[in-house]
């Protein structure tokens, strides 16, 4: 059974270098960055052009995809932004999808015409820099809703615009905003 879900890809982030590395308050390095209308990616390598494309070390995990939602919630909890999506360094932007169900399992992502299937293999937590990069508190904010860390297991080009989400398992498109932590009440 596959659930489909409407969704909108607002940014595909493909930047070769890392900008976020020593201390926050050396500043971030000037790297390039693309804010592509369209990303190549490739079946156990990643998104040709980004930092982490055929890296042995990434390979599990070369690609973050990230709820807009989540950002937006952050702003509104901190009374501050609205923030550059881009500055969290996430890779592709949805709008319309909660992420953390798919932790485990394969979906994939239909836009322009063209299907790339993911495996989403852990999530992917947020590091200190967003409290320099963002506003103070929102390493801590953007915990348990940092996104979604992914394997590409059938490549092809993603779109920027409408796509369809197409799921194993369910998912409930009002909790994309959402920290995903277990609390006492939701444990089995």
């Amino acid at each position: 059974m596959s659930y489909r879900y409407k969704v909108d890809v607002l940014h595909l982030l493909v930047s070769p270098e890392h900008a976020y590395f020593g201390r926050a308050k050396d500043g971030a390095a000037e790297v390039p960055a693309t804010d592509a209308a369209q990303a190549e990616l490739v079946a156990g390598k990643g998104i040709v052009g980004d930092r982490f494309y055929g890296k042995a070390a990434h390979m599990d995990a070369a690609v973050t995809l990230f709820a807009v939602e989540a950002l937006d919630a952050i702003a509104e909890e901190l009374g501050a932004g609205p923030f550059d999506p881009l500055l969290t360094r996430r890779n592709v932007f949805v709008r319309g999808a909660e992420l953390a169900p798919l932790l485990g399992h394969d979906f994939i992502l239909e836009s322009g015409g063209e299907q790339v299937q993911l495996h989403a293999g852990r999530p992917a937590h947020p590091c200190a820099w967003m409290d320099k990069m963002l506003a103070p508190g929102a390493h801590k904010a953007m915990r348990g809703r940092g996104g979604i860390r992914c394997r590409v297991v059938s490549g092809g080009v993603l779109h920027r615009g409408p796509a369809v989400l197409i799921s194993p398992v369910p998912l409930d498109p009002e909790r994309a905003g959402e920290a995903t932590v277990l609390r006492p009440s939701r444990l089995p």
